[in-house]
C-alpha cells in the first residue's frame, strides 16, 4: 500500500508541482545526485528541517578513502568485506573503493576543507581498517565540513531548488510506476511533487531506537515510505550500535567518536582495567559490534569508560567538538575517565537496490543509508558511510538521468488519494506513543536479542498499531513510519536464527553455514544467498 485509498483528497486536487527529478533528503546521497542531477533538468530537493540537520552533518571521525593507488585500493576492499562478516556484496564494495577516490577528489575541487599537516592531508586510522585512511575536518566535524562544502556548491547551481521544514508523506504511483511524492510543508499544508524520477536519500532511523546517537529526524521515513508502496527492503535487522556514546543520566548520547580509539583511547572496566584483549586481538580498534557487545558484558559490573589519560597530545586541539560537549558536564578527555555505552548508530539495511540505485518499483531510486546495496553486510565498516553517500548518490543520478529518457509518458488518471483521518492525536498523545514504541524496541530488539524478547515486541507493536496517531502533522507521519520500521527490523530479526555482525541471537549463537540476505516485500518475508533480484 503506498497512500490510503479510501481518502476523499486526491492529488489531483492538491497544491502540485512538477519537477524533471525529486530528491528527499539533503544530505550526502542527496546533494551528490542533486549536482548531478542538475546538469539534464530541473531538481528539488526537500529536507524535514534546516538544511544544516542530516545524519551526515553529525558524522564526527571521518571518510575512509584509499587514494593510495592499487594497492591501498584491495586493502579498503578487504577490510569492508571482513568488517561485514561474510554478508557484504563484493560488486558494492568494489564499487564504494574504486570510486571513492574520484568523489573525494570532487570534494576537495568544491574547497572541501579536509585537516593538513605541513600542505599534506592528514590520515587517522578506525576500527577494523588495516591502515590509516580516514580523512578527516575540523578534528570531529568532518560531516558537517562536507556538508557545507556541498551546500555552498548546490546554492550556485540555479536548476537546483531547496525546500526546507518539508515531510515526504507517501510516494506516488500510478501504473506501477512511482511519479512523485506527497509532502507536508512546514505551515502544514499538502504539496504534491510529480517527477521523472525520485531519489530517497533520506538517512536512516535510529529514533527507532531510545538510545541512539542520530538526530530527531532520523525516523525512517523513506524507508517507510518505499515499503508502503510496495518496494523491497532487506537486511534490516542489522542495526549497526556504535560501541562509545556518552552515558550519563539525563544527557544525550551524544557520539564519542571511534577516532578517539584511533587515537589511543583506551576501554576499562568499573576495576579500571582494560578488557578488550578478552574479546578480540584487534582489542579497542576490532569491529563495532564486536567492542559493542565487550562493552555490554563489561558493564554488567558497573560503568565502562574511554581512558585517553595516557595519550600525549592536544585532545581539545583533535577534537574540538568532542571537547566542548563534555566542558559541559566538567570533563576533560586529557583529564578525566569518559563514561560511554553503545547506542543505535547505523542501519545496513534499507531499501533493497541494486549499484546504481535502482529500486523494485520503476522510477525509485534510493542512496546512502535509506539504501540497501549490501556494500556493508552485517557491519558497516567505520567511516565508510560518507564514502557511500559519495559514491551511490552520484551513480543513482546517472542511473535517474539514463532511465527516465527512456521511460514513456504516464497516463496521470490515477485516483491516488492522501491519508487522512477524522480526529488528530494530540501532540502529547503522540509524544508518549513514540515513546513507548522506541523504550520497547532497545528493551526487546535491540543488541541483544531472543526469541522472548522479539516475539514480545511483536505484540507491543500489535497493540501500538490499534493507538496509531492520527492526523497530518510531521510527528503522526514519523510515528506512523517508526512503526513501519519498528515491524520490518522485529519480523525479520526474529526470522534469522543466527548470530552474525550487528545481528546477535543469544538463543542462536552461531553463524548460519551460509550467509544470507533477508528480504521483505509486501509482508512476505524471504531469504537469499545474494542482493540479486530483478529490478525494474
Amino acid at each position: 500500500m503506498s497512500i490510503d485509498p479510501a481518502s476523499d483528497h486526491h492529488v489531483s486536487d492538491l497544491h502540485a508541482q512538477q519537477v524533471d527529478f525529486l530528491v528527499i533528503g539533503a544530505g550526502i546521497a542527496g546533494l551528490s545526485a542533486a549536482i548531478r542531477l542538475a546538469r539534464t533538468g530541473s531538481v528539488l530537493v526537500v529536507t524535514k528541517e534546516n538544511l544544516a540537520e542530516s545524519n551526515t552533518a553529525y558524522a564526527q571521525g571521518g571518510i575512509a578513502v584509499a587514494m593510495g593507488g592499487d594497492e591501498d585500493v584491495s586493502l579498503h576492499y578487504e577490510d569492508t568485506l571482513a568488517a561485514g562478516d561474510g554478508l557484504v556484496n563484493p560488486e558494492a564494495a568494489r564499487v564504494l573503493v574504486e570510486q571513492g577516490p574520484q568523489r573525494v577528489q570532487e570534494l576537495l575541487d568544491w574547497g572541501t576543507a579536509f585537516d593538513r599537516e605541513d600542505g599534506q592531508l592528514m590520515r587517522t586510522r578506525e576500527g577494523a581498517h588495516s591502515r590509516s585512511r580516514i580523512l578527516h575536518a575540523n578534528g570531529d566535524a568532518t560531516g558537517r565540513e562536507i556538508a557545507v562544502s556541498l551546500l555552498r556548491h548546490v546554492r550556485e547551481i540555479p536548476s537546483i531548488r531547496l525546500m526546507e521544514w518539508t515531510t515526504g508523506i507517501d510516494l506516488i504511483v500510478e501504473a506501477g510506476r512511482v511519479t512523485g511524492a506527497t509532502l507536508l510543508d512546514g505551515e502544514g499544508g499538502i504539496l504534491a511533487v510529480r517527477a521523472r524520477a525520485t531519489l530517497l536519500a533520506s538517512g536512516g532511523a535510529g529514533q527507532v531506537y531510545s538510545d541512539t546517537t542520530n538526530p530527531a529526524v532520523a525516523t525512517g521515513d523513506g524507508i517507510a515510505m518505499a515499503y508502503r508502496a510496495g518496494a523491497a527492503i532487506s537486511d534490516m535487522e542489522f542495526y549497526q550500535f556504535h560501541p562509545t556514546a556518552f552515558s550519563q543520566p539525563q544527557a544525550p548520547r551524544f557520539l564519542m567518536s571511534e577516532a578517539l580509539r584511533g587515537e589511543g583511547a583506551y576501554l576499562v572496566n568499573a576495576h579500571g582495567e582494560r578488557f578488550m584483549q578478552r574479546y578480540h586481538p584487534l582489542l579497542e580498534l576490532a569491529p563495532r559490534d564486536v567492542v559493542a557487545r565487550a562493552i555490554t558484558h563489561e558493564s554488567m559490573d558497573g560503568p565502562v569508560y574511554l581512558d585517553m589519560r595516557h595519550v600525549k597530545k592536544d585532545l581539545h586541539a583533535r577534537f574540538p567538538g568532542i571537547s566542548q560537549f563534555l566542558a559541559k558536564y566538567r570533563l576533560e578527555l586529557n583529564r578525566d575517565l569518559i563514561p560511554v555505552r553503545p547506542a543505535a548508530h547505523y542501519l545496513m539495511g534499507g531499501i533493497l537496490t541494486d549499484v546504481h540505485g535502482r529500486t523494485t518499483l520503476p522510477g525509485l531510486y534510493a542512496a546512502g543509508e535509506a539504501a540497501c546495496t549490501g556494500v556493508h553486510g552485517a557491519n558497516r565498516l567505520a567511516s565508510n558511510s560518507l564514502l557511500e553517500g559519495l559514491v551511490f548518490g552520484a551513480l543513482a543520478a546517472d542511473a535517474m538521468i539514463a532511465d527516465s529518457s527512456r521511460l514513456p509518458s504516464i497516463e496521470r488518471t490515477a485516483t491516488t488519494s492522501i491519508p487522512v483521518s477524522e480526529g488528530a492525536t494530540s501532540d502529547a498523545n503522540t509524544e508518549r506513543w513514540i515513546e513507548d514504541l522506541r523504550s520497547n524496541m532497545w528493551k526487546y530488539a535491540g543488541l541483544l536479542r531472543d526469541a522472548n524478547g522479539l516475539e514480545t515486541m511483536q505484540r507491543t507493536l500489535h497493540a501500538l498499531a490499534a493507538t496509531m496517531p492520527q492526523g497530518l502533522t510531521r510527528r503522526a507521519i514519523e510515528a506512523r513510519n517508526l512503526h513501519t520500521i519498528a515491524s520490518i527490523i522485529t519480523a525479520s530479526a526474529l526470522a534469522r536464527h543466527e548470530s552474525r555482525g550487528a545481528h546477535y541471537r543469544n538463543d542462536y549463537p552461531q553463524h548460519d553455514t551460509v550467509a544470507r540476505h533477508s528480504i521483505m516485500r509486501n509482508g512476505q518475508l524471504i531469504f537469499t544467498e545474494s542482493l540479486e533480484p530483478s529490478f525494474a
